[in-house]
């Protein structure tokens, strides 16, 4: 028998209009009971794939798509595919002729479908047709549904109450046979009626605890008070008391250490039952082990504050611009977790941070010197699928995986054996995004996590590191009453997760997409945000899937965090910066939920994006194209590894294209930057086009693009080369072509970004999709002896078809590095750093200074291929013109040689110049880059092999 609360209310104001049959009716036995609609293979085939140019994320699996089931029978409830948009309107996408339409509501969720229409009500209203269509703000909200006719509620209806019933509209024909049946989404009506902006959480005062819940379509609120993170029984049940949609309660001061979950009887859509839901609060700020209970805790409290903390932001590096900014993203346990100079007890986790002289930190104090000064931390909120408890953790004996084939599939079979089990996963699965992730911490209950994270954040910022968190609110892991990782699909079922016009929940982002479109959604995300800079002093953000969250969410969040100051927050608020990935795929493609924050929506907000252009012209195609496709660093065209790319001519023109590419990125990627192309036209940099005629510039400011070679997702740089590279060449070679990518990336204006081990020639054994495949696979070895290479074929899942690409090359020992190659490649690395931060004319601050100072040559149809040239200009004191921004230089030359061969080129531009190689690279220690050389009669440059050269002009004294 489902469960259901029998005290009648009011749902009408009295009206003759109305047709109210308040009666007893018999509960229906469902026709799926506690039905768990996402794993159901009889209602839910795969879905089609994405576009060709986007593919879903390999992270992820593709979640079902229901089957069209009859349109009369019960079934037609598991649908919503008419939507409540305000207190009177209805859309439905149907022709009601001679017919007509009623709304149904049931308080105990009784409703059922027989041949003559809804049965089982409490209520029935008829509906009329607005003739006039949805209102436009309903259309410019919802406008995927443009289309829908408008149907007319009675004003007088009580909607407040009525949400909370199970409801379902039907269509008749003139005969009064039923036609079409299917419920309700609510999120319309639920924004208009219930917004809010009161205190939600817990809050603690001298002498009391209080709650508040959002939850306008639950029946009942219960907080169970208990003393333990887990077990036992509660300390007591307290009824909260709703106003307007908020229920809440106050309590005891002893709640404090205490933990409790929300007990909320609800309405599911999902099972057609009302349901007793037991979830986590939606803004939790500390937890128990895995999630089971939410603590009640005070961040605000002394005794969890380290030593200094109220003093951190006074520590925080100088950060003038965000032009000043570049970005290392680091996942946590990557980064100790085989740190032999770490602590057994810290290994993985936040306080391997706080140690003075691991092999891992002076790592970040040498980035840190040379000139990074973020640290971007892959996700660190709870997210599912690694036990918060150590002691369940499975593991493999790493001494009998080193004593295997480097190109053995046993290595991948014992890791994928335990994956779901072991301590690892990149964490791209929220559960709760506003609490630090437990398994990290080395007690998950309690407030240890909360102090750790705080100790870790502090420990950053005394090298002289700001923090990014990356924050994913583009969907969530779970869903459903019943799911132990579920929480606001518990609390309002049907709100918070983004649906299709079936009503079932969209997955375009992997699973459970979640609605920033809707009010409290956005609020939350807003809210969560604000709780990190304030409560953890954290200097950025990085958006999951930014293009999935509506663009008017993304510049409420940056104006939110921009507004937080010193002395009222502790923590400069305009400092912050905020960046995501503005790819624009699935059902929010081409504005379908309204704008999203896409890369060519977010520009002018001063938001970033990933550049995914100046990546794929280096590299060659895309992560989604054939794995052999070869690009301007990886030997397109100039060492050809047997790859069809086309003819000679082709290969030429692609080559050339990619060319074009890399330089708007060197530019920025503004859209607005004008250059000479491969053709010999002037183009702007949205006239520069990829990608089936997408353009390559979208930038409005040099801070909106975020520059980058390689990330955590698909194979690292090093083994990217490995595999798009021809078989015959040197280790050196390509260890050599990693450090030229690199090189490209530094000093790009806009922001520059590495992926952690870029700089140590970081390999995963050639594996694609990292994010479960363990510390095996993922190691990374800060005492540079080893980068990882030939450990294994990687994981079968998301690699078998490049098996034989890739044994091959694990197999053969000369792919494999030695360690002077990786300290050679440090060196480089830091080398590249040093000379960005050696001139702010690397670091230009507008789009019009860039497109004053910035120029490329060695363009059009004769340009030598492969060949680079970029200048950079700066004014003179006192003189007319370009104002002086470099005290120390007043001309630089940048020469990116993509070439197997020495090369030179000469130019009358800048013919006669004082041009000398960079003071950093005459003191290198790669010899190679001291064979560049500039002839000032003939302004001829000739650069080395796979060599980014730098000359500069000093100024006279």
């Amino acid at each position: 028998m489902v469960d259901v609360l029998c005290v009648p209310f009011p749902v009408l104001q009295s009206s003759p209009s109305l047709s109210f049959k308040p009666r007893l009716c018999p509960l229906i036995p469902p026709l799926r009971r506690r039905l768990h609609l996402k794993s159901n293979p009889l209602l839910f085939p795969l879905f089609s794939s994405s576009p060709s140019f986007f593919k879903l994320p390999p992270r992820c699996s593709s979640s079902p798509m229901p089957l069209q089931l009859s349109s009369l029978s019960q079934d037609s409830l598991l649908y919503s595919r008419a939507y409540w948009v305000t207190k009177t309107i209805i859309a439905w996408n149907v022709d009601v002729v001679e017919g007509s339409c009623y709304l149904y509501a049931s308080k105990v969720a009784a409703l059922s479908v027989t041949d003559n229409g809804i049965q089982g009500h409490d209520l029935e209203i008829k509906l009329e047709e607005d003739r006039s269509g949805l209102h436009p703000y309903v259309i410019e909200k919802f406008p995927h549904i443009r289309d829908y006719k408008a149907f007319k509620l009675p004003p007088v209806l009580d909607a407040k109450n009525l949400v909370k019933c199970q409801l379902a509209v039907a269509e008749f024909n003139s005969q009064g046979k039923c036609r079409n049946a299917t419920g309700l989404q609510l999120p319309g009506v639920l924004d208009e009626l219930f917004s809010y902006d009161g205190p939600l959480g817990a809050f603690y005062s001298a002498e009391a605890v209080s709650l508040c819940l959002w939850a306008p379509t639950a029946q009942a609120v219960y907080a169970h008070i208990y003393k333990d993170p887990v077990g036992g029984s509660p300390l007591e049940i307290i009824p909260l008391e709703e106003t307007n949609g908020v229920w809440s309660t106050k309590g005891p001061k002893s709640w404090e250490g205490c933990y409790y979950m929300y007990e909320v009887s609800v309405y599911h859509p999902s099972t057609l039952h009302i349901e007793k839901c037991y979830a986590n609060d939606p803004y939790a700020r500390g937890l128990s082990a895995d999630g089971k209970r939410t603590l009640f805790v005070n961040l605000h409290a002394d005794d969890l504050k380290p030593e200094g903390w109220n003093e951190l932001a006074d520590m925080k590096s100088d950060i003038l611009s965000f032009s000043d900014i570049s970005i290392y993203e680091l996942h946590i346990r990557d980064f100790s977790a085989n740190d032999d100079t770490v602590n057994a007890d810290f290994r993985g986790g936040y306080m391997a941070f706080t140690l003075k002289d691991s092999a891992g930190v002076l790592h970040l104090k040498k980035l840190s010197k040379a000139g990074i000064t973020h640290v971007h931390l892959l996700p660190t909120f709870q997210f599912a699928a690694v036990d918060d408890e150590k002691e369940n953790w499975k593991y493999v004996d790493s001494k009998i995986l080193e004593k295997l084939p480097p190109d053995s599939a046993e290595q991948q079979e014992k890791i994928t054996a335990i994956q779901d089990d072991d301590a690892y996963n990149w964490g791209y699965n929220p559960v709760l995004w506003g609490v630090p992730k437990g398994s990290y911490s080395s007690d998950p209950n309690g407030p240890c996590r909360i102090v750790e994270f705080r100790k870790m954040i502090q420990a950053l910022t005394h090298i002289g590191l700001r923090v990014v968190l990356d924050v994913v609110y583009n969907h969530l892991h779970a869903n459903g009453p019943f799911d132990k990782d579920s929480v606001l699909d518990k609390i309002v079922p049907g709100y918070y997760l983004r649906r299709n016009t079936d009503g079932f929940i969209e997955n375009s982002t992997c699973v459970n997409n979640t609605a920033s479109e809707h009010y409290m959604v956005e609020r939350l995300i807003v809210d969560d945000l604000l709780s990190w800079a304030i409560n953890y002093k954290v200097d950025g953000f990085r958006f999951d899937l930014m293009g999935h969250i509506m663009k008017r969410t993304m510049v409420k969040a940056k104006d939110a965090l921009c507004s937080l100051t010193k002395e009222r927050d502790g923590v400069d608020g305009s400092r912050i910066y905020i960046y995501g990935e503005g790819w624009d795929f699935g059902e929010v493609a081409k504005n379908g939920r309204g704008i999203n924050a896409s890369q060519f929506n977010i520009c002018g907000t001063g938001i970033g994006s990933f550049n995914d252009r100046i990546r794929d012209a280096m590299l060659g195609g895309s992560p989604f194209c054939p794995p052999l496709q070869q690009g301007f660093v990886t030997g397109l065209l100039l060492e050809p590894n047997g790859h069809d790319h086309g003819t000679k001519d082709v290969e030429k023109a692609m080559l050339a294209s990619a060319k074009d590419h890399i330089q708007v990125g060197l530019a920025a990627n503004l859209r607005d930057f004008v250059l000479t192309d491969f053709e010999g036209k002037e183009r702007k940099g949205s006239e520069v086009l990829c990608y089936g005629g997408t353009p390559v510039g979208y930038a409005l400011c040099p801070t909106e693009t975020v520059n980058y070679v390689s990330a955590h997702d698909n194979e690292t740089l090093f083994d990217i080369i490995s595999l798009k590279t021809p078989v015959g060449i040197s280790v050196e070679d390509r260890c050599r072509m990693n450090h030229f990518a690199t090189s490209i990336i530094a000093p790009t204006q806009g922001i520059p970004f590495f992926h952690a081990g870029d700089e140590m020639l970081r390999s995963k054994s050639l594996d694609r999709d990292s994010y479960n495949s363990g510390d095996w696979f993922n190691r990374l070895d800060f005492t540079y002896n080893s980068n990882n290479w030939g450990v294994g074929l990687p994981p079968k899942q998301k690699n078998e078809n490049s098996w034989p690409l890739i044994q091959p090359r694990l197999a053969d020992p000369s792919f494999k590095p030695q360690r002077s190659h990786i300290l050679a490649a440090v060196e480089n690395f830091t080398d590249v750093l040093r000379i960005r931060y050696s001139s702010p004319l690397f670091r230009l601050r507008t789009a019009n200074a860039i497109q004053e100072r910035v120029r490329f040559h060695n363009t059009g149809p004769s340009s030598v291929p492969g060949f680079i040239v970029m200048s950079i200009e700066d004014g003179n004191e006192g003189i007319p013109g370009l104002s002086q921004l470099d005290p120390v230089f007043s001309y630089i030359v940048v020469v990116f040689n993509a070439c197997p061969t020495e090369e030179s080129f000469s130019s009358p531009t800048l013919r006669g110049r004082t041009l000398q190689l960079h003071p950093i690279q005459v003191s290198s220690t790669d010899e190679t880059v001291k064979k560049s050389s500039y002839e000032a009669s003939t302004g001829c440059f000739t650069v080395p092999a796979r060599t980014t050269s730098v000359f500069v002009e000093p100024r006279k004294v």
